[in-house]
């Protein structure tokens, strides 16, 4: 095959992928090194340029804890962490909102705009977009009843309102969430953002969520790639405990945002360039996925 017929093969490859997904909606968790890496972030904002090109609806939730991270310690405020949880306090809790919504939302927001996007940035308090409720937390102990830990200002997602989002969406606009959201009483609450996307996704009804990470996918015990598991082997991988370590809560959102109605959720290396296009576009994808069946 020469040269200009295997460009064209490439664009017939992609053909039944963009009919299958024109009008749906895909979620993306943005995170790791992909929000570093300048090369990284700027292919980050030209694949979500193509998506709304070719009539996909990607929705973007971003996570922030290297950049919280820097600013408490500029700050001279000392973090403790239980259980891989920033405890937060209202003092942290006021940074931590300070850089995922004024800094980093804005950084991405920006990112995309000029590329030519059209971007809006958002944190749960807009529209009343995500409902959060105080993360309870108990750790189990030999012989003795269950420590509770408490987190400080540490949710959960509640309830999702995509009015703001659908709204957004039918004017051509990308929404950047920032994983921020409050309660009832109008406490402020800083929410894992995987969790956050998982419940997005969920209420969007949408075709596919998609978890940037710094790893190729979910590894087996021999440190190969698992391309592909349903519900029902996640689980069993888990309890087997082939699933370890940070991995375990991303296929849990996983399980939660298939379980809730999600066509698919995938694990992608954010490190590879143009690993979005290359899992949504082409015939083997990357990284790995959870089906349902």
């Amino acid at each position: 095959m020469n040269h200009e017929a295997f460009r064209a093969s490439i664009l017939l490859e992609a053909l039944p992928y963009i009919r299958e997904f024109y009008g749906q909606t895909v979620v993306i968790k943005y995170g790791g090194h992909a929000m570093k890496d300048e090369a990284l972030r700027r292919g980050f904002a030209l694949n979500i340029q193509l998506l709304r090109y070719i009539g996909v609806n990607p929705v973007i939730v971003h996570g922030g804890g290297p950049q919280i991270g820097k600013m408490l310690e500029q700050l001279g405020i000392v973090s403790e962490f239980r259980q891989g949880l920033r405890v937060t306090d209202d003092a942290t809790m006021d940074v931590v909102e300070m850089v995922l919504v004024g800094k980093v939302n804005k950084e991405i927001v920006n990112l995309i705009n000029v590329q030519g996007g059209k971007a809006v940035g958002l944190s749960g308090k807009d529209g009343n977009l995500i409902r959060a409720q105080k993360l309870e937390m108990a750790v189990e102990r030999a012989d003795a009843p269950p420590e509770i830990i408490d987190l400080g200002k540490v949710g959960e997602v509640a309830a999702v309102d995509i009015g703001l989002i659908d709204s957004l969406q039918r004017s051509g606009f990308v929404p950047v969430i920032a994983p921020v959201g409050v309660d009832d009483d109008g406490s402020t609450y800083n929410i894992n953002a995987d969790s956050v996307a998982s419940a997005v996704a969920v209420a969007l009804g949408a075709k596919k969520l998609i978890l940037l990470t710094d790893v190729p996918g979910v590894l087996d015990k021999k440190g190969e790639l698992v391309s592909s598991m349903t519900l029902h082997q996640a689980v069993r991988a888990l309890e087997q405990g082939v699933i370890t370590g940070g991995m375990i809560p991303k296929i849990k959102c996983c399980l939660e945002a298939v379980d809730g109605g999600v066509g698919k959720a995938h694990i992608l290396d954010g490190r590879v360039e143009n690993v979005i296009l290359l899992e949504m576009f082409t015939q083997g994808g990357v990284g790995s996925e959870i089906t349902r069946k």
